[in-house]
């Protein structure tokens, strides 16, 4: 039967196994932090000074990049595409089982009824919003999605709290989502969107002006 000693180093072991798994660079370390934490106060105990002392200087170097992470400003800006769309369709390709795990993905997204834009992260493509005018003032969000790396809600706080004056501007006064799943419907309630039925139809609704 393991000791509560033994334990702790099982449990660090899990701990650093899963955060591993982590497509959140963030949450990578946050919870590779918590593993090697425990895993140094497990080596100092069974007095294996090498292991303490190692685990020790992983935290150090998490705290280094989590410090880091807080205090680095991201620099957003949309991009709207034309006619030319061969990274858009290329970006869709490689992402789209991933989309469609959140949301429904329409066919033929390369018409031009549809607005295409990309959110920039830093000058790196790290999201997509796709969308379609419902009427003069409502637009339909169709796809709304950022890639794992990037999923920590600055983008959402961006598109649709800084970016509430562009959508105004185009004349817009509301937006509509599709639920999607579950994830992506809590996400949408984390953006200011509430539940509504339009035309026996049942969406998420932001009001633009409030």
């Amino acid at each position: 039967m393991p000791n509560i000693l033994e334990w702790i180093g099982y449990l660090a072991s899990l701990i650093v196994l899963v955060s591993l798994l982590m497509s959140s660079l963030k949450k990578l370390r946050w919870i590779n932090l918590i593993g090697a934490l425990l895993f140094a106060i497990y080596g100092f105990l069974i007095h294996a000074l090498p292991v303490g002392f190692m685990n020790a200087g992983i935290v150090a170097i998490d705290i280094y990049y989590l410090v880091q992470m807080y205090q680095k400003k991201d620099y957003f800006t949309l991009l709207k595409l034309g006619s030319q769309t061969e990274y858009f369709n290329h970006f869709m390709s490689f992402y789209k089982e991933n989309i469609s795990s959140f949301m429904e993905v329409e066919e033929h997204l390369e018409e031009p009824e549809y607005i295409k834009m990309f959110i920039l992260r830093n000058t790196i493509p790290a999201g997509v919003l796709v969308s379609k005018i419902k009427d003069a003032k409502t637009l339909e969000i169709l796809i709304d999605y950022a890639v794992p790396a990037y999923r920590d809600f600055k983008m959402g706080h961006f598109l649709y709290e800084n970016q509430k004056d562009f959508f105004i501007s185009q004349g817009y006064e509301t937006l509509l989502s599709k639920p999607g799943n579950e994830k992506h419907q809590n996400y949408l309630k984390k953006m200011g969107f509430i539940p509504e039925s339009i035309d026996g139809e049942f969406y998420y609704l932001k009001n633009l002006n409030q």
